[in-house]
């Protein structure tokens, strides 16, 4: 890796103290605003409140210990990268219904296979890769998004209650959320780095306020002790069989999404970025199934990165794994003073929607980003839209879809599950009659570059390639093209071939006539003025640089120019 320029400290170096604990601080904020997740399915349990304030602490140290992992950097455990863990949308869904069918134990029981699974696929990720392709990971962020929404808008309006949210109430969520976009978006400095934060302590003011909370709730905050040991495991595990369908799409939902979040922070942390590694997201998505997996363990709902961190990482410059370690230090701490987790744990169902509506919106806009990153043909396109039209419609029409067979259920039992096996069939459908090799032939009188940056683009549709990769492949094509035919280098027409397996996109040229000379050295100024073999040769060791492997070759009269992109 290298060192972006305008970064103030990076993955190795070590800040000073104050930097260090500030900018935990920060990261610990966001990921407090995640906590609504668990307790969302406490409450949908019928968690007693001392139970809630265990469950709040238990997270706490799960997710502590889940963050120190990540940023280890030898083993096959750790990116070795500032990720901190928050708790994932894509648990979300099945957690609700294993709460229902069995209470939290089954909760917990079925995080840990949750868990075990993800580890499972994070030892394979590079032979499941052209089956679960971005765009298919970007559509299940997408439902992520939108599940979280949906469930933030159930509790800010009461829907499914015993009774409907009050006026007192919608205050409440409005205002929480009104802060937290306001700052976010207007906000400077500290405050817009703590806006899910300070929303969500104007939130609690406000409904102290209003009376949605009483003063017995914050006299129970006040009255816990100040230090005391988390009840791990406590209520015990079971397991269901039925379940193990929706869990296993939550893993690899949960999976696509650290994928995609370890992409980024890798893409952020080098200058000369250009592909993902495999092998350090693999090292990552294993820690974060290990977390998951003890999360089931110790007695809360499975975990993903926490993309708001990485982003706030980003931001600031401010990458250091100093960082990381005192994160998970400060998360482990909160787990052993009990006013914190009774404070979280008193929470206003109108203060928790809005938190979950505003960290919807962020997951929902990185899955269209996610997307939007691949060119898409009609083929990609349906796969999303009807996928898409599958989700929702479970949620449009739950009542029919229990009248299917009962081993049909599992595929049904939420939007999501639904939206992904649709998406995972329709690419392995479309895949079929996909052509692998493209071909383009070129006169030699003549050169049309808007020919030539069609067929790449047709050829990127096609296979879903990503635009950057396309964009150098369409200029190394064009230029060889055009050098070739100027020069006359090329005694007749050309023909391109374009190739794809997923990880590289290949580019072969081939004609008959002199081979196309490749130089690792850039020829000299005077070289490039006095003859057009200094012109060639300059446009030959521009085509190298901008391929990762190029080769110039001469077989039975003819020549090949070939270049490949890792993808």
């Amino acid at each position: 890796m290298k060192r972006p320029a305008d970064f103030a400290y990076w993955l190795d170096e070590l800040p000073p103290p104050g930097v260090v604990f500030l900018s935990a601080l920060q990261h610990v904020g966001l990921i407090c605003s995640l906590i609504a997740i668990p307790l969302a399915v406490a409450r949908e349990a019928g968690l007693a409140p001392d139970q809630t304030v265990n469950l709040v602490a238990v997270s706490m140290l799960v997710l502590g210990i889940t963050t120190i992992l990540q940023t280890l950097q030898r083993g096959p455990i750790g990116s070795g990268l500032l990720a901190p863990s928050s708790f994932s949308g894509a648990y979300l869904a099945p957690s609700l219904m294993a709460a229902k069918l069995g209470g939290l134990p089954l909760v917990f029981g079925m995080t840990i296979l949750g868990g075990l699974f993800e580890a499972a696929l994070s030892r394979g990720l590079r032979y499941l890769r052209p089956f679960l392709p971005p765009e298919i990971a970007g559509f299940v962020v997408v439902l992520v998004g939108v599940g979280v929404g949906g469930l933030g808008v159930r509790y800010v309006l009461g829907v499914g209650m015993p009774e409907p949210a009050s006026h007192r109430e919608l205050g409440v969520a409005m205002l929480t959320l009104g802060v937290m976009v306001g700052l976010n978006v207007w906000g400077r400095g500290m405050p817009r780095l703590f806006c899910a934060l300070i929303g969500m302590l104007c939130g609690y003011v406000v409904a102290l306020g209003l009376g949605v909370l009483g003063e017995d709730d914050f006299a129970r905050v006040m009255a816990a002790p100040g230090f005391r040991l988390p009840q791990v495991g406590d209520l015990g595990w079971s397991f269901d069989g039925a379940l193990v369908f929706p869990f296993v799409i939550g893993a690899v939902a949960a999976c696509l999404k650290t994928v995609g979040d370890l992409t980024i922070c890798q893409r952020i942390n080098d200058a000369d970025w250009a592909r993902p590694e495999l092998r350090g997201i693999s090292r990552g998505t294993l820690a974060n199934a290990i977390g998951t997996s003890l999360a089931g363990v110790v007695g809360t709902t499975g975990l993903a990165t926490s993309t708001s961190s990485i982003g706030l990482a980003g931001a600031t410059g401010v990458t250091s794994r100093r960082v990381g370690h005192a994160t998970g230090a400060i998360l482990i701490l909160l787990a052993f003073l009990p006013q914190f987790s009774e404070l979280l744990s008193i929470m206003p169902r109108a203060l928790m929607g809005a938190a979950l509506m505003f960290v919807a919106a962020f997951i929902f806009v990185s899955g269209l980003q996610i997307i939007a990153s691949r060119l898409l043909d009609v083929r990609r396109t349906f796969v999303i839209g009807l996928s898409f039209i599958s989700a929702i419609a479970v949620d449009i029409s739950p009542e029919y879809f229990k009248t299917l067979p009962a081993v049909l259920q599992p595929l049904v039992s939420s939007s999501m599950v639904t939206g992904m096996v649709m998406a995972i069939l329709l690419n392995l459908v479309f895949r079929i009659g996909t052509r692998q090799v493209q071909r383009l032939e070129i006169g030699a009188d003549g050169v049309d570059p808007r020919a030539l940056g069609e067929f790449m683009d047709a050829c990127g549709a096609s296979w879903g390639a990503r635009r950057d990769v396309i964009e150098r492949a369409k200029f190394n094509l064009q230029q060889s093209i055009e050098t070739l035919a100027g020069s006359g280098l090329a005694d007749g027409p050309l023909l391109a071939e374009a190739s794809f397996d997923e990880f590289t996109l290949s580019i072969r040229v081939s004609y008959a006539g002199v081979p196309l000379e490749l130089p690792e050295r850039r020829p000299s100024d005077d070289e490039i003025m006095e003859s057009d073999e200094g012109e060639r040769r300059l446009a030959g060791f521009m085509l190298r640089k901008f391929a990762d492997r190029v080769a110039a070759t001469h077989r039975n009269g003819r020549s090949i120019v070939s270049f490949q992109f890792i993808h």
